[in-house]
């Protein structure tokens, strides 16, 4: 479905910025769920400057170029997406609003974007591609690759199965950053949710370990309930005996020998520690899992990698295959310290050179930031925490919200700066501010 015709919907006069929403979405959530939604690794350095490092460079506005003809969509999955913008894949959604990533896929089909969903969702893969209609916008799976390999594979041949376009490897996660308000606040669901993709599995209780709060191995493990008050206290006994036996470890490496995650999947480790499980897998490589997974996916889904943020492992994608590259830094929520996103997207578009598509995420906040990633490069952009604000804001019409005010800066950036389209989007309409004030051609 095409997105509204600029003008055909009243403004909110509450809310006419991204940066408005933000600060309405604070309200609107819990201290956990903004702590976990809204913080980056460590001091946060990175993450503050994924926002900052669009204010370096300034736009070189052309004039008298006949604008009347706007058209910012571009092909994206075989699709024409009516903007050159994604939803990015962000975790837990129902942690924003009851409705989390039916009202997200809905919305995105409305706007006619291209939606990521998170592994770790609060709705199934399922769900959020019934939601979105037969003839909605794609979808493409964000993937954890563990080392467990039977979890993935179940989770890939589900995508497959309900029509995903592609996977996208989150690779900048061997271990997980260190995140302290999440440490802080014992970051954990709530018992009314789950990690929806995994409560199917047997050994991937998640709405139990999770959602409850148990920590997988404790003393405290919840006996699974029976239909039967008088059951016999040895079989009980026996039950949580299992339970623990299928309680979730992380994988570790102990004289030069690794032994990978066991049992369930789960998202709080412990009262000291929080993390995922299995998520981490610091035994990933190119030469053996980019051709496993492509193997994998076969026809049917891309392969993209999530997580890319310098030249060489550009080409190292193009070599082995990979269909897509997403710069990324996990929303610097991982190594904190690392360039900003859109200072790393330059030398990995030149190391490219278009042989693969290369998008990017992190720190867009304006439509005008969406023209500057497209001038340096990149075929597209993905956005995160922006949709969770809205989520947060209104549910669906909070998400229709967010990118319909990106939408319209999107189309006035286009017209002001004198492009019809994005393919007329080059370097030459920017210049770079260093600290001194001093501009400089790109």
């Amino acid at each position: 479905m095409a997105a509204p015709a600029p003008g055909s919907v009243p403004h909110d006069l509450q809310c006419l910025t991204i940066s408005e929403l933000e600060s309405i979405a604070a309200q609107k959530m819990d201290k956990q769920t903004r702590d976990y939604y809204n913080e980056g690794a460590d001091s946060g350095s990175t993450l503050r400057e994924n926002i900052s490092a669009f204010q370096k460079y300034r736009i070189r506005p052309r004039v008298l170029r006949d604008i009347s003809q706007l058209d910012p969509s571009v092909e994206i999955f075989g699709y024409k997406s009516s903007l050159p913008l994604g939803v990015a894949p962000t975790a837990m959604q129902c942690l924003a609003h009851a409705d989390g990533e039916i009202a997200t896929s809905k919305a995105c089909s409305n706007a006619g974007v291209v939606m990521g969903l998170s592994s770790f969702a609060t709705t199934t893969l399922e769900d959020v591609a019934k939601a979105a209609g037969e003839k909605g916008s794609p979808r493409v799976l964000q993937l954890y690759l563990f080392e467990e390999r039977q979890h993935s594979i179940k989770l890939i041949r589900r995508a497959k199965e309900a029509g995903y376009k592609a996977v996208f490897l989150t690779v900048d996660t061997p271990m997980l950053g260190r995140r302290n308000m999440e440490i802080r606040n014992q970051f954990k669901l709530p018992p009314h949710l789950k990690i929806a993709n995994f409560t199917e599995d047997t050994r991937s209780d998640a709405a139990q370990t999770v959602m409850n709060g148990t920590a997988a191995g404790q003393d405290d493990v919840r006996s699974a309930s029976t239909d039967k008050p008088e059951a016999n206290t040895s079989a009980k006994r026996d039950e949580q005996k299992q339970q623990q036996v299928e309680a979730s470890l992380p994988g570790y490496t102990s004289g030069g020998k690794r032994t990978a995650p066991t049992g369930k999947i789960t998202f709080r480790q412990s009262p000291e520690i929080t993390a995922h499980s299995h998520a981490a897998n610091p035994t990933l490589s190119w030469e053996r899992d980019i051709s496993w997974l492509k193997q994998e996916c076969g026809s049917e889904m891309q392969v993209w990698v999530k997580g890319i943020a310098t030249a060489e492992d550009a080409l190292l994608a193009v070599h082995h295959g990979c269909d897509g590259i997403v710069v990324s830094n996990h929303g610097g929520r991982q190594l904190n310290g690392a360039l900003a996103t859109l200072d790393a997207l330059p030398e990995v578009v030149q190391a490219v050179q278009g042989q693969i598509p290369v998008h990017v995420d992190g720190g867009v906040r304006h439509g005008t930031d969406v023209f500057k990633a497209l001038a340096l490069g990149a075929d597209f952009v993905w956005i995160g925490r922006p949709v969770l604000w809205g989520l947060a804001y209104d549910g669906q019409k909070g998400v229709e919200h967010c990118l319909r005010l990106l939408a319209d800066e999107i189309r006035l950036c286009f017209a002001l700066a004198g492009v019809n389209n994005v393919k007329q989007i080059t370097k030459d309409y920017l210049v770079r501010v260093d600290r001194s004030g001093f501009v400089s051609r790109l």
